[in-house]
């Protein structure tokens, strides 16, 4: 039988963790600001809850939620602002913004060491070479994901599905770190089941709803579901889970797989935060600074 791996279980665990850690520090409590441009119902409740979850671990919650005719000056200047308040310890843009906004540039304004969402330029190069950061949530969740259920990455085969800067290119970076042999495809891979076959774990995060099946994954491999889809029937991913049943060793639902653990891993970002912004503010207090101090000041894990 196929084992269901419960992604909201592990993701309790992990938040209350953190409110642990939140009640038992000295000092700055974390404060997480989420920008919020415009109406859309699904970002109102995404931001709602990100919003929810900083309460419950005992951080500060700062919102900004500017109208949907905010220009790019606008909402760049509240970044800005959060960006020099010191009680803010992680910026949160949520997107997607209105088309005629630049969200690249208005990501990049937000400082590395309060990128809790692990978008910006330097916090991706950072990632890319290998060195301390903010890793993006949905991709540290997966890693998280696996740990908590004992499968082991180094010498792994990891096929990735989906080739997305969100999502499969943070992930691979990650996974690479661990020791795994990891191959990224996509919808137009060509023979997509012959690469996923091959695999022992199966990450899936294209956006196309039902993108694999049981001619996907070979006998007793683990399949990592990111995606997730509205339908009449309500909630579902990019993998035909029915079809697995009995094929598949474990396999994230949807929901209550990968989803919850992107904000539970947004609250160890913003912890993180914190925690490296008072290291900064330390070393930049000292007389004098050694170069091998200095480059403590590159936030990380």
């Amino acid at each position: 039988m196929t084992t269901t791996i419960d992604g909201s279980r592990i993701a309790r665990r992990i938040r209350a963790r953190v409110a642990e850690e939140v009640a038992a520090g000295a000092g700055t409590v974390p404060g997480l600001a989420t920008v919020l441009v415009g109406d859309d119902p699904a970002s109102a409740v995404y931001v709602a809850a990100k919003r929810r979850a900083v309460r419950e671990a005992g951080m500060r919650d700062f919102h900004r939620h500017l109208p949907g005719q905010a220009t790019q000056e606008d909402v760049a200047a509240v970044i800005d602002e959060l960006a020099g308040d010191p009680r803010v310890s992680g910026i949160l843009l949520q997107l997607p913004l209105p088309r005629r906004l630049d969200a690249a540039a208005l990501i990049d304004r937000i400082p590395v060491t309060k990128d809790v969402d692990g978008l910006t330029t330097a916090s991706a190069g950072l990632l890319a070479r290998g060195e301390r950061g903010l890793p993006p949530c949905t991709p540290s969740g997966v890693i998280e994901l696996l740990d908590a259920e004992g499968i082991a990455l180094k010498g792994a085969r990891v096929a990735v599905v989906g080739w997305g800067a969100l999502v499969g290119r943070p992930l691979a970076q990650l996974l690479l770190r661990r020791g795994a042999t990891v191959t990224i495809a996509h919808e137009h891979t060509t023979d997509l089941p012959a690469v996923t076959r091959a695999a022992d774990i199966v990450v899936v995060a294209t956006g196309v709803r039902g993108l694999v099946g049981s001619a996907h994954v070979a006998p007793g491999a683990v399949v990592i579901d990111v995606g997730i889809h509205r339908t009449p029937d309500g909630l579902a991913g990019d993998v035909r889970s029915a079809e697995l049943d009995g094929i598949a060793d474990r396999i994230t639902p949807v929901p209550g797989g990968v989803g919850p653990m992107t904000i539970a891993m947004l609250m160890v970002n913003t912890l993180r935060a914190a925690r490296w912004g008072a290291e900064g503010e330390t070393l930049a207090a000292r007389p004098t600074v050694s170069s091998r101090s200095s480059r403590r000041l590159t936030p990380g894990t």
